[in-house]
């Protein structure tokens, strides 16, 4: 039913001239453009935030019509370098305050973009605190969004490096390397509270953003600073390059490595005893580039990865499979799959099944990753003759029931393990391969034995990890029934199935571990 004439010129009377715009063109209907003008009001943010926050109309259509109505260009933000942001002229406070990013200086000129060009108020203010003449530019709402938290993020970690305080830090201590370690005697004062703050407030965000590795790279006119979150890495921040030599060192003195070495790898550790609860351990790899030394940090979080199997994303015939093989009092369970996948976790999680008073647990990692009270764990240290192997030999004179070793390397680790697994243990590791048939294959070349293969081990599990949709932001997807059969899914399985896509670039921002393949 149409509305009546006098109702539909009110209507338009209250909304502005994007609103109007926006029903002119189809995008948004009378009465929903009304309401969200007025939850807009309500809520204290621009109307072009609030349609794209509350997904009433897609960005880029939003963006075309406002660059029509107001006569700007639209600029493709995507496009912009973030190193040429002019971070000396973002106020965190204002940025946030009124959604706009300072994005180029010019003399006296300042480019802030912006979504809303109605947003004359923020310009303003932005003037008023930079003392420089302030020109809008029309972007995308979604592609600002994005823009803004890669940029206060940066800005974020670089402010470390002059204002953090010590009472931020609160109860963190930080130690390295083993507790028998002493620090290099020559070493030199390198307290450079700046860089010392900088790398603890990085420590800190990738600890809180669950990252998995931070990697600190310098180049020729360039260093960064690279976090690796669900499998993806994303740039962090970017610390003026002639800062590399400083951090580095600050890096290998927290690791406890030779200072005065820059010409081959070293691996280290760090403790970060965050409070008196939790401590976390950073295992430190340094290796030698062009411009400097790139050190990489994986971060062992216990608390992070200790899970449930119903958490791990096994199919229901997967997690039997795997359940059936850890209720054996003997064999050997394998889990393959690149590095960061979570093969840990899922030994981890089979653990925890076992870890009752009636079994005696041991584990060689290198090192432990996940602290679990119940099981005896070692950390392989070869420089002293503690190899994976040795602490097997270890582990056999003392009575186990389960035991586990944190990867297969070589032919004598993988025979003790087989032995073990065919003389009454239950034995659990890990080994690289890309799929579960080729673990086999990787055993022969070794040297094993088929005939040992083929009666020890009872299960491999290789997996990957999988991305996710965003629950906040994925929307439903009409895909044709035959397409779907064509993929192997049964007619029965189609009824009430409901399937989703990603929407824009954060869409796929989580991860989850799943089963690619098993053998038995």
């Amino acid at each position: 039913m149409n509305q009546p004439a006098s109702t539909t010129l009110i209507t338009k009377l209250k909304l502005n001239g994007l609103a109007r715009r926006l029903i002119n063109e189809g995008l948004i209907s009378q009465g929903d453009a009304l309401i969200a003008s007025e939850e807009a009001k309500q809520q204290r943010i621009s109307l072009v935030t609030h349609l794209v926050k509350e997904r009433k109309v897609d960005s880029g259509d939003l963006a075309r019509a406002a660059s029509s109505e107001f006569g700007m260009p639209l600029f493709d933000i995507a496009a912009l370098d973030i190193d040429h942001i002019p971070k000396d002229m973002i106020d965190e406070r204002l940025v946030r305050k009124h959604h706009a990013l300072p994005v180029a200086r010019r003399g006296r000129r300042l480019f802030v973009a912006v979504s809303d060009p109605m947003n004359q108020a923020g310009l303003d203010e932005i003037k008023f605190h930079t003392s420089m003449h302030t020109e809008p530019i029309l972007v995308e709402e979604a592609k600002l969004v994005q823009l803004l938290e890669t940029a206060l993020s940066e800005g974020n970690a670089m402010a470390a490096m002059k204002g953090l305080t010590d009472e931020e830090m609160g109860e963190l201590s930080i130690t390295g390397g083993d507790e028998t370690d002493t620090p290099d005697a020559g070493a030199p004062d390198i307290d450079d509270t700046p860089v010392v703050r900088f790398i603890n407030k990085v420590l800190l965000d990738a600890i809180n953003k669950k990252a998995s590795d931070i990697h600190f790279e310098p180049y020729e006119k360039m260093y960064r600073v690279r976090l690796r979150r669900d499998g993806i890495l994303e740039e962090f921040a970017s610390p003026p390059v002639a800062l590399a030599p400083r951090l580095a060192v600050r890096l290998k003195v927290m690791s406890r490595l030779d200072i005065s070495e820059r010409r081959i790898p070293q691996d280290g550790r760090i403790k970060m005893q965050i409070s008196k609860k939790r401590a976390i351990d950073f295992r430190v790899s340094t290796c030698p580039t062009l411009f400097g030394e790139k050190i990489v940090l994986r971060i062992l979080d216990p608390t992070s990865a200790t899970v449930g199997i119903e958490s791990l994303g096994y199919e229901e015939d997967q997690k039997q499979l795997y359940l059936d093989a850890l209720s054996k009092p003997y064999g050997m369970i394998l889990v393959t799959g690149p590095t960061g996948s979570g093969k840990t976790v899922s030994l981890y999680t089979g653990l925890n099944i076992l870890n009752t008073p009636d079994r005696n647990i041991s584990t060689a990692e290198d090192p432990a990753e996940i602290n679990m009270p119940g099981v005896n764990q070692v950390n392989v240290q070869a420089r002293v003759g503690l190899t994976f192997a040795a602490a097997l030999r270890a582990f056999l004179r003392q009575d186990p029931n389960v035991i586990m070793v944190g990867e297969i390397r070589d032919l004598e680790t993988a025979e003790i393990a087989i032995k073990a697994a065919q003389t009454g243990h239950l034995v659990l590791s890990t080994l690289h391969t890309n799929d579960a048939p080729q673990t086999i294959m990787r055993l022969i070349n070794m040297g094993v034995a088929a005939y040992n293969i083929a009666s020890a081990i009872s299960l491999i599990i290789a997996q990957r990890l999988a991305r996710r949709l965003c629950e906040d932001c994925k929307i439903e997807d009409n895909v044709p029934r035959d397409v779907l059969l064509g993929l192997g899914y049964k007619e029965s399985e189609l009824d009430g199935m409901v399937i989703y896509k990603a929407v824009g670039a954060t869409a796929a921002t989580r991860a989850t571990r799943v089963a690619a393949a098993s053998i038995r």
